[in-house]
Formats: C-alpha cells, structure tokens, sequence
C-alpha cells in the first residue's frame, strides 16, 4: 500500500469534499490510504456513504477540534 496521504478540503461544503476525493482516487494505482481534513460536518456521513457505494474501505471518521478527519483506504478503479 502507498504512503498515507492527506486531501485538505477545508473551507468546501459539501458536495466539493466528496467530488475532491472522488477525484483523487481516479489517480490511485494501488490501495492508498487517504485522510481528508475537512471543516464541514457533513462527510462524517458523506465520505462513509461514498465509501460503500464506491467499493472503498472506510477506516476512521472524526471530529478533531473545528476539523474532521476521514480516513479512507482506496482501491483503485478499473478502466472501462
């Protein structure tokens, strides 16, 4: 697996955090564990919804002070 990364999306409302990741992992190409720091709330909901829908391992999702930080381990994306 590739080194941890960080995707900063702070000061994003939703959906812009989710859209930042999706694109993200459009460029893995091995499992990469990716943390998005964010100042909207709502992708403690958003991102673990993405995650199932999307084939992604969700590992943490929390509030840390006025940031959350959700941490995803993506699978890379088979081209069509």
């Amino acid at each position: 697996m590739n080194t941890a990364k960080f995707l900063d999306t702070k000061g994003l409302l939703c959906p812009l955090p989710v859209i930042r990741l999706q694109e993200f992992v459009r460029g893995v190409e091995s499992e990469t564990e990716v943390t998005v720091v964010a100042t909207d709330p709502g992708v403690l909901a958003d991102i673990p919804s993405w995650c199932r829908v999307n084939g992604h391992e969700l590992i943490a999702a929390k509030e840390l002070g006025q940031e959350y930080h959700v941490t995803v381990r993506a699978i890379p994306q088979l081209s069509t």
